[in-house]
């Protein structure tokens, strides 16, 4: 299998069953994954900002870095290449606090309701989440089935989904909340 790294406010999107789309230290990001079981088509996209609208140029310039910009950009760009809204598995990831426990600024969780927000409004379920938390996270999306799995900080691989154990409380091996 051939790995493609997904960056900070990246994203990429494959067809091909023998990439794996990545993306490392999801700490206040958010990941969010998709993936077309009929089309084999998917995307990973790892933002940063929850609101493009404190840089309008960079919302413009770097679209991928913002939720409001990147997680449409995420489905236009998917359904170019052949995914259908109505099959798309959804999967989120990341919105931890980090270096910032007294939460001023509670970017985490800011990201993490921005993009329930946007997929809420598009009528686009969430399969399954890992949110919340302290720890910094590492996503991964194999093409070849869709299959999404999880590694946070010093714990063990786990996959996400129906078939899998569920993120909110402890799952996947590190701590995990759901405050919306």
């Amino acid at each position: 299998m051939r790995s493609v790294t997904v960056g900070i406010s990246d994203c990429q999107f494959s067809r091909d069953p023998e990439e794996v789309l990545v993306t490392y230290a999801l700490g206040s990001c958010i990941a969010v994954a998709i993936y077309d079981p009929v089309a084999r088509v998917g995307g990973l996209l790892h933002f940063m900002l929850p609101d493009s609208s404190i840089d309008s140029d960079g919302g413009r310039q770097r679209p991928f870095m913002f939720a409001d910009t990147g997680v449409p950009m995420l489905f236009r760009r998917s359904y170019e290449l052949g995914a259908d809204k109505r099959r798309l598995i959804v999967r989120l990831a990341g919105g931890a606090q980090m270096m910032d426990e007294r939460g001023v600024f509670d970017i985490g969780r800011r990201n993490q309701m921005a993009a329930r927000k946007i997929l809420w409004q598009a009528g686009v379920m969430i399969e399954s989440e890992a949110v919340g938390g302290n720890l910094s996270r590492t996503v991964r999306l194999e093409m070849a089935e869709g299959a999404v799995w999880l590694r946070g900080a010093g714990g063990a691989e786990e996959r996400m989904g129906k078939n899998a154990r569920s993120s909110r409380g402890n799952g996947y091996g590190v701590p995990s909340v759901d405050r919306g």
